[in-house]
């Protein structure tokens, strides 16, 4: 396993993380227990989830699994746990967003169902344009100061929110946002416009979830069918095209396209490591081989050839 700083902080987490979303309404929970307990023996220290996982009618429900996790194992020390909040968890008005009232609600919803004192990175799922820094930022502190949370990250974010929000930690002499958890995968590169440069000048680490994209970069199936995409009929040739083209490339390296995907984000300038969201054991070894896998300057140049990002960073992709 490969390690990394979080952010510009002094914590170190794999760079693998485990995401577990499909906890719950995918894998069930003794499935679930097996992936985690796999996940941490082969150094994957990072876990990832958020309040609202488990589906629209229970919501929750996958904190709750790893709670029940954490409490059967004993190992709460060994992982830095993350989890996220913003989505609606009930039907009351406060029941979403990042107001101090709803924050301070949900964190101890959250440490409830987790079955722990203390969550290492809070995340907001989303920016909410409703609530001003300055709250959130004093409801974030003082959850700091009781000792419920460690760090903030954010994601979904613009590079110009983790501006704001970090120039309004300043202002506070708080200590800011320490990650930022995008969209990032090989067709969706959008974020090394703005997103990125932001946030390796505020000394953020940078998550990528939906590292395959849907699946659509997972390869053929053993049916020959392409995962994402069933090959119906409203794919375009030009996506066929792009897609064989890559399995080509990885063909030709005898690698599996998904751990390719994954190795291509643990290359990147900035980027702290991958979300992977394991259904089964079997995805979570494939996931775990990628981080022994170099890609050359010339694998990686053939990859920009077949997927091509925006240009670089703003401005001087769209303009001199």
């Amino acid at each position: 396993m490969q390690y990394s700083q979080l952010g510009r902080t002094g914590a170190t987490v794999s760079r693998l993380v485990l995401g577990t979303m499909n906890f719950g309404p995918h894998t069930a929970e003794e499935d679930a227990f097996a992936i985690m307990d796999r996940a941490l023996d082969q150094g994957v220290t990072f876990f990832d989830t958020a309040n609202g996982y488990g589906g629209a009618d229970r919501r929750g429900w996958t904190e709750e699994i790893i709670g029940r996790w954490l409490a059967s194992r004993g190992r709460r020390e060994e992982i830095v746990l993350a989890t996220k909040v913003f989505g609606e968890m009930g039907p009351g008005k406060n029941d979403r967003g990042l107001s101090a009232l709803n924050v301070r609600r949900a964190v101890d919803e959250s440490l409830r169902r987790l079955q722990t004192d203390h969550i290492d990175l809070y995340q907001m799922h989303h920016v909410d344009r409703s609530a001003p820094w300055e709250e959130i930022w004093q409801a974030m502190e003082l959850l700091v100061a009781q000792g419920k949370i460690t760090y903030v990250g954010s994601s979904n974010f613009a590079g110009w929110h983790l501006a704001q929000a970090n120039e309004a930690a300043r202002a506070r002499h708080s200590l800011g946002l320490v990650s930022e958890q995008s969209l990032y995968n090989l067709f969706t590169r959008d974020i090394e416009l703005e997103v990125l440069p932001a946030a390796e000048h505020y000394g953020m680490g940078v998550i990528a979830w939906s590292p395959l994209a849907g699946g659509k970069l997972g390869g053929r199936s053993e049916k020959g069918v392409r995962r994402g995409t069933a090959e119906s009929r409203d794919d375009s040739a030009e996506l066929t095209a792009q897609l064989d083209r890559w399995e080509a490339f990885c063909a030709e390296r005898d690698l599996a396209p998904g751990q390719v995907a994954l190795a291509w984000l643990l290359h990147r300038p900035g980027v702290l490591g991958p979300i992977i969201g394991p259904r089964t054991m079997e995805q979570l070894d494939s996931a775990i081989e990628a981080v022994e896998i170099t890609l050359s300057d010339d694998d990686l140049a053939t990859l920009d050839e077949i997927f091509p990002g925006p240009g670089g960073p703003a401005p001087e992709a769209y303009a001199w």
